[in-house]
């Protein structure tokens, strides 16, 4: 008996399959191998092709089994995480309007800036524990003032793995995670925020049906099959978007327990179990993937949009033409602590929610062509996206998370000593590192939701922990590099305030 999941990314779909009995990952397959396009029409604006994930998800399929070597009818359950705030318009008959206007794309920001302005925060904080800022229902808002022809023939929007899931079963479903990221999740009355929907001027008809996060959430049509090479009659049980499923592939589910990831963005994500908010809106607060009338359960986070796409942006422009990650890395850490002087504010992958939805871009300060080579621009990009996480990890604490710990996958960003070390100094918080990803995570979430696991603890119970990393002897270095980096973002801001 096997679970499959999935995680649909920014830079490829990956597959894993996992054995219920051992929770062991039998085989994992990932495509493209390159990472896929962002269209950028515009600045500010990125956008996928939602006929480009569902084949690739159907090629990661293809090699997941191959590799098993499994009959694909002894996958009880199937499991989706995925880019979270992606907007996906069908029309009635399921066909695509317009390729999808993704998580990092900025056009959304007046838009959810007006309806903060008149709604007001006693009303949008309490209820939506955010701004409408630059989520999902902001983006539609754009679509709606800017497409109105094609918003008028919209039948239903989906995140992007509600449109896989439709694809596979029929079904078109959320959860209140995937509401949450819309930001149409009222938690007043956990409901759909039904004043937000006519504020925009949305029908609630164009909102998928809302499912429990673990539970049959549709099963894999004849024709789902086909397409992917499935077997029909699988039932999906399980899906969120990928900072909660990371959260969740890391055994995080109680108040005070943190993650963290470092792909194409970078998040820390901590479970809070108080409705708390921050009041200038600089975090995200979501409903994590076991709250519910009953139990809270918020999953608050800071999230960098530029990070792992700093670090390839880096390699392409800045390492020595063929120099791999770890290549990068061995390089970086040639450098001392603080990359002597030089300060990278690595905001250069849209508008960022820490500084209240600003798109300042990335800048480089404090370089000297007598002393600097690209290896210290390649440390202070590492350290940048760190510093950037651990500004928005103060707001995160101002509102009552406690960060003594930090579980993360041994994956992207965090095979960088340098990295992981500078996280580690910077918050005091231990790295522990485990061996598992999002797809992974998703399968075991899928053998919860179809009751094969009785709970978490059982889904988890064989989850390795690779390694531990403290926090430095000698914090002070960290923390000075930091006091800088700060001082350089703080002036920037406000240089840009006074234009």
């Amino acid at each position: 008996m096997y679970l499959l999941g999935y995680d649909l990314g920014t830079s490829s779909v990956k597959a894993a399959i996992v054995d219920a009995a051992t929770g062991q990952c039998v085989a994992s397959a990932q495509y493209p191998q390159a990472e896929a396009p962002i269209k950028a029409l515009h600045p500010g604006w990125a956008e996928q092709s939602p006929a480009d994930w569902v084949e690739f998800v159907r090629q990661a399929t293809a090699l997941v089994l191959g590799k098993s070597g499994i009959d694909r009818r002894d996958i009880k359950a199937i499991g989706l995480s995925y880019q979270m705030h992606g907007l996906v318009a069908v029309d009635r008959d399921g066909q695509v309007l317009r390729d999808a206007i993704i998580w990092c794309d900025s056009r959304g920001v007046p838009y959810g800036e007006e309806a903060f302005e008149t709604l007001g925060a006693d009303v949008c904080l309490p209820r939506l524990l955010n701004s409408p800022g630059n989520f999902t229902a902001a983006k539609l808002q754009w679509v709606r003032r800017n497409e109105p022809e094609l918003f008028d023939r919209i039948y239903k929007v989906m995140l992007p793995a509600d449109y896989i899931a439709y694809r596979m079963t029929g079904d078109i479903c959320t959860n209140p995670e995937g509401l949450s990221e819309y930001m149409l999740w009222d938690f007043t009355k956990n409901a759909p925020a039904r004043f937000l929907m006519e504020h925009f001027g949305y029908s609630p008809d164009i909102f998928p049906e809302v499912k429990a996060s673990f539970g049959e959430q549709g099963c894999v049509t004849a024709a789902g099959a086909e397409l992917f090479g499935l077997a029909e009659g699988t039932p999906v049980t399980y899906r969120a978007g990928d900072q909660p499923n990371n959260a969740l592939s890391l055994n995080v589910f109680n108040p005070g327990e943190v993650a963290s990831t470092a792909g194409t963005s970078g998040v820390v994500y901590g479970i809070n179990g108080t409705a708390d908010y921050d009041p200038m809106s600089r975090v995200n607060c979501f409903a994590h993937v076991n709250h519910s009338d009953t139990q809270t359960r918020i999953g608050v986070m800071t999230c960098i949009n530029g990070t792992g796409i700093l670090n390839s942006w880096c390699r392409r422009n800045v390492a020595p033409e063929g120099c791999s990650y770890a290549g990068i890395n061995r390089l970086a850490g040639e450098v001392p602590v603080g990359s002597e002087g030089v300060t990278i504010l690595p905001f250069g992958n849209g508008a960022e929610r820490v500084l209240r939805n600003q798109d300042i871009g990335c800048s480089f300060h404090g370089i000297n062509f007598n002393i600097h080579d690209r290896r210290h621009l390649l440390r202070a990009a590492q350290e940048g996206i760190v510093f950037a996480l651990m500004y928005g990890m103060e707001i995160m604490e101002s509102i009552g998370m406690k960060i003594d710990r930090i579980h993360a996958g041994h994956a992207n960003m965090f095979l960088s000593p340098v990295f992981r070390e500078t996280l580690a100094s910077v918050s005091g918080a231990t790295i522990e590192l485990f061996d598992t990803d999002g797809a992974v995570g998703a399968a075991r979430g899928a053998g919860i939701g179809a009751g094969i696991y009785r709970d978490s603890s059982e889904a988890f119970r064989s989850l390795v922990k690779l390694d531990e990393i403290p926090p430095s002897a000698d914090r002070a270095p960290y923390l000075e590099a930091y006091a800088r980096w700060k001082q350089t973002l703080e002036d920037e801001l406000s240089r840009r305030m006074n234009k």
